[in-house]
């Protein structure tokens, strides 16, 4: 089986193409069944791949299918003078890291499609929304099994297309179609360090194959660099990318906003797909971090700041699904963290533990919406669906949704880092390595200890809120509520239990486990280098046993005291929450107004471009159409116009111009539409264009 494993990402693809083409005219049973099928085929494969190829042949396994020659060669000049050969194949690469993300997106992505069902039955765009969803899984499983850099920037920006389908996906909405377009323009800054770092590899390196680059940087840096210089550079642009899909200060503003898309959206944006591929990257490429010191420093830092910053946040937000949000941001920060230290196993191993409880917990907020709008609607109530996912209108909910809440819960558990749950023994391992890994510190260390705890507090704060106490929209709309269909459920029991027990298969050496997803991921992420060699050594070797075991219960206790500290303020004392907002109003108000960040952007960034483009629009208001229409370049004053141009020059001449500028205008006036993804579109036939020119007349 393990030869059409090139299948996986093919069977979503054709399912987005079915039912995009000719989804409005089949009945949604059929719909479902396409795009449900697809990726449950994709996940079958890959099972079959995971137990065919790496149960046999062990972590070191590495099947590459090259289906077609992309870009055959062509002659470039290097850096370093000598003449390189630009041969890029559309062609894949399953080793173990590619095999967990696989099986992350294909199997997360498979029960997200089946909560689906329930979640948009009665939604008019239906087949459309299947259609995005299979295109989503189709770029994202092409960016995890890309052999080369150019394969999985095709699925990187496939995958930014597709959030800005999904985000806007109820577009009638400003709200949403604001929110997709923000998404959209933020990560295309990601997009253009990613873009640099490619070019300055192939420059240097002469390849954009994964395994050829990494191969040559062993070779040519014996020693990590201790200064700034090329792979610096190169690791601090590839970061840049990772940080625009992985929402990562200052590029982060976008996920929250994100939340605007259908409840299930979220979940795969924010647990299986795209957020993740920011970090799937910098393991790719961890060959060349680890030989870039101070690039690896930035990615801890960032990683740390973003994890503290976002999680103080949703200390204070009352939307359910924003809360989650910025749990979201701040779990990737934890993975960045952990790749920063050079613990790249740790951040992958928190990733798939992450997409389990954090599916869960967005799944299980969809399951609260659902019933919410329905009781409201049943009720005859008219609040909006930002009402419905307020929790402050909640309460008492577990009576009503008794799978729903205990499935919430279990996530809640896994999340907050509660002993023998999955979240529990990768965000340890994440911990113990930012304290003795050999780029930890004791402050990153510490910074990771108190996101925790603001992140245990949280999640109990919004489980107290949303499935205890007392029901606080009234006693009609709460005889309404009632728990979500089975195809809901399910996959919310099935989440929960991957909650737990994804994390058994990496309980450290000290707690008495083997660490096996460390040992299965290691040889594909160092690329068998000599650091590869280092890491195994040092994982057969574990003199600091009583050291960690130390550390796990520090971190069991600051969990403990946030939950405990969560139950004291929302159930013991509910009127201290809003006593100490009033005590800290500056305080409160900046947490809530999540530091202000988005309105600073507004002011500047925005702001600025809109004020620019007024100006060029006045300059071209007074100036051009001055020359066209030959009134003395329009309502500017003689003395601004002697500056410039003399205003008796050739009658002629200056008819010429406003001719030329008019027909030019009128052109381009058109290609100006305002709809981004027109300029998607144009982008995309400028990149083949390019190409075509390179390849022919070079």
């Amino acid at each position: 089986m393990s030869e059409l494993f090139w299948l996986i990402p093919l069977l979503p693809g054709l399912g987005a193409g079915v039912n995009g083409l000719f989804g409005k005219r089949l009945p949604k049973a059929l719909v479902s069944a396409v795009a449900c099928g697809s990726i449950f085929v994709s996940f079958l494969l890959a099972l079959g791949c995971f137990f065919g190829v790496f149960w046999s042949g062990g972590s070191t396994a590495v099947e590459t299918v090259r289906l077609f020659t992309w870009i055959p060669g062509m002659g470039v000049v290097l850096s370093d003078g000598t003449f390189g050969n630009l041969n890029i194949g559309w062609e894949y690469r399953l080793d173990s890291l590619s095999m967990v993300m696989t099986l992350v997106v294909t199997g997360v992505g498979f029960l997200i499609h089946v909560y689906s069902i329930g979640y948009m039955a009665h939604d008019p765009g239906y087949a459309r929304y299947f259609s995005y969803l299979n295109l989503f899984s189709f770029f994202m499983l092409n960016l995890v099994l890309a052999a080369n850099f150019l394969l999985m920037f095709i699925g990187w920006e496939g995958v930014g297309l597709c959030s800005y389908l999904l985000i806007g996906f109820w577009y009638e909405r400003k709200s949403a179609a604001d929110a997709g377009k923000k998404a959209f323009i933020v990560n295309r800054i990601g997009d253009a360090g990613f873009l640099l770092a490619m070019m300055l590899i192939f420059v240097s390196f002469g390849s954009l194959d994964f395994y050829a680059v990494m191969g040559a940087i062993a070779e040519r840096f014996a020693a990590p660099s201790t200064g700034w210089g090329l792979l610096s550079a190169i690791g601090v642009l590839l970061f840049v990318g990772a940080a625009g899909k992985s929402a990562q200060i200052p590029l982060h503003v976008w996920l929250p906003d994100a939340m605007e898309g259908p409840t299930p959206v979220s979940a795969l944006i924010h647990a299986a797909t795209m957020v993740t591929a920011g970090v799937y990257m910098v393991a790719r490429c961890a060959v060349l971090f680890e030989h870039a010191p101070l690039a690896l420093t930035v990615v801890a830092v960032v990683g740390a700041v973003t994890a503290i910053f976002a999680a103080s946040i949703g200390l204070v937000q009352n939307d359910i699904k924003r809360v989650l949000a910025y749990s979201t941001v701040s779990q990737l920060g934890y993975m960045f963290l952990a790749c920063g230290v050079g613990a790249f196993a740790a951040g992958i191993f928190h990733l798939m533990t992450h997409a389990f409880f954090k599916a869960c917990l967005f799944l299980g907020s969809g399951s609260v919406i659902h019933s919410m709008e329905h009781a409201e609607h049943a009720s005859g109530g008219h609040r909006n669906y930002t009402e419905m996912q307020d929790m402050r209108n909640m309460g008492g909910l577990y009576r009503h949704m008794p799978k729903t809440g205990l499935t919430f819960m279990i996530a809640t558990a896994a999340l907050a880092g509660v002993p023998l749950t999955a979240g529990f023994f990768s965000k340890d391992e994440i911990l113990w390595k930012a304290w003795s890994g050999s780029h930890g510190s004791g402050l990153l260390w510490l910074i990771g200890l108190v996101a925790a705890g603001m992140t245990a507090f949280y999640m109990g704060r919004q489980v107290l809120m949303t499935f205890f106490g007392k029901f606080r929209s009234g006693a009609k709309m709460e005889s309404h509520l009632h728990e979500s269909p089975a195809v809901m459920t399910w996959p919310l029991i099935l989440l929960a239990v991957g909650s737990i027990v994804a994390g058994w298969v990496g309980i450290p050496h000290a707690l008495g486990g083997s660490n096996h997803i460390e040992a299965f991921l290691e040889p594909a992420i160092l690329a068998g280098t000599h650091v590869a060699a280092e890491g195994a050594a040092q994982a057969a070797d574990h003199p600091e046993g009583d050291t960690e075991i130390l550390f796990a219960l520090i971190s069991i206790a600051v969990a403990g005291c946030g939950l405990f500290l969560a139950y004291h303020f929302y159930v013991r004392r509910p009127e201290r929450p809003k006593a100490l907002a009033a005590a800290w109003p500056g305080a409160h108000q900046l947490l809530y107004n999540k530091y202000y960040v988005d309105e600073l952007y507004d002011k500047t960034f925005v702001r600025g471009t809109l004020k620019g483009s007024e100006g060029m629009s006045l300059f071209d208001a007074k100036v051009v159409d001055g020359a066209v229409n030959g009134t003395a370049w329009g309502t500017l004053s003689a003395s601004d116009v002697s500056n410039f141009f003399d205003m008796n020059f050739v009658d002629g001449a200056v008819n010429l111009v406003g001719s030329i500028l008019t027909g030019f205008s009128g052109t381009f006036r058109r290609v100006q539409t305002g709809l981004v993804q027109n300029y998607a579109l144009m982008m995309l036939v400028g990149i083949f264009v390019l190409v075509g020119l390179f390849y022919f007349l070079i």
